[in-house]
C-alpha cells in the first residue's frame, strides 16, 4: 500500500532544468570550458558537476565561486523571467493530496526553491520540503529520500518517488523506494531500467496509484 509520495522538483513539477544548464553554460565558458548538453547529461547521474571539468583544466577554487555566484544570480534572473510552468501539475496535486501524504524532494538550493515557489501553490499540497543542507548528501546519494521516510515516519515500501532524472531514479532505488519516471524531453538517452514505472505525464499518475493499491 502506498500512503506517501516523494517528488521531484525540477522537471517534475516546474520546467527549470534547461534554464539551470544554460546560466551553468554560460558561465562556466570564461573558465575554458564548453559545457554540451550532452556532458551536461552525462554527468548528472554520478554526481559529477561541470565544475569539476573545470578543475580538471586547473582552474582554481576562486575562479570557480566567482563563476558559480554568476551562475546562480543568471539562473535566478531565468526563474523570473522564462516560462517554467507544467501544464496540469498543481491539479494533479491538489488530487493526490486527499489520500496521500506528500513531501517535495529537492536537489535546490532552498533560495531558488522559495523563489520558484514565491507566486505558486504548489508547496501548499505538501507536509514538508527538503531542499539541499536539509540532508547530508545529495541525490544520487539516498540520503535525501531517507531523510523523508524518517520525517513520515515511513518504511519505504509506503512510499513512491517520483522523478525525471536518472540521478533522482538512483537516489530513491538506493533509498529502497519504487520510482516512477515521468518523461521530460530535457533528459533524454539516461538510463531508467532500475524505474518501477514511466509515464509520459504526472496526468497518468493518479489512476497508475489507484491501480497499485487496489492490487496490493
Amino acid at each position: 500500500m502506498k500512503s506517501y509520495i516523494l517528488w521531484d522538483n525540477d522537471g517534475v513539477l516546474v520546467h527549470t532544468e534547461p534554464w539551470y544548464f544554460e546560466a551553468t553554460r554560460r558561465c562556466i565558458k570564461p573558465l575554458g570550458v564548453e559545457l554540451t548538453e550532452q556532458h551536461y547529461l552525462h554527468d548528472m547521474p554520478i554526481g559529477r558537476t561541470a565544475w569539476d571539468r573545470a578543475r580538471q583544466l586547473g582552474v582554481s577554487e576562486a575562479d570557480i565561486a566567482a563563476q558559480r555566484d554568476q551562475r546562480d544570480i543568471l539562473y535566478r534572473e531565468f526563474l523570473r523571467t522564462e516560462a517554467i510552468e507544467i501544464e496540469g501539475v498543481e491539479s494533479v496535486l491538489a488530487t493526490l493530496a486527499e489520500d496521500y501524504g506528500m513531501a517535495i524532494v529537492t536537489t535546490a538550493k532552498k533560495r531558488d526553491f522559495e523563489l520558484i515557489h514565491r507566486h505558486r501553490n504548489l508547496s501548499s499540497h505538501m507536509h514538508f520540503v527538503l531542499t539541499n543542507g536539509d540532508y547530508t548528501n545529495a541525490k544520487p546519494a539516498p540520503d535525501p529520500y531517507l531523510a523523508a521516510l524518517e520525517r513520515f515516519n515511513a518504511a519505504p515500501a509506503q512510499a513512491i518517488a517520483v522523478e525525471d532524472s536518472e540521478r533522482g531514479l538512483k537516489s530513491a532505488v538506493a533509498a529502497g523506494i519504487d520510482c516512477v519516471i515521468v518523461a521530460n524531453n530535457f533528459i533524454r538517452g539516461q538510463n531508467f531500467s532500475a524505474a518501477k514505472y514511466q509515464i509520459d505525464s504526472l496526468a497518468e499518475l493518479p489512476p497508475l496509484l489507484q491501480r497499485l493499491n487496489n492490487n496490493s
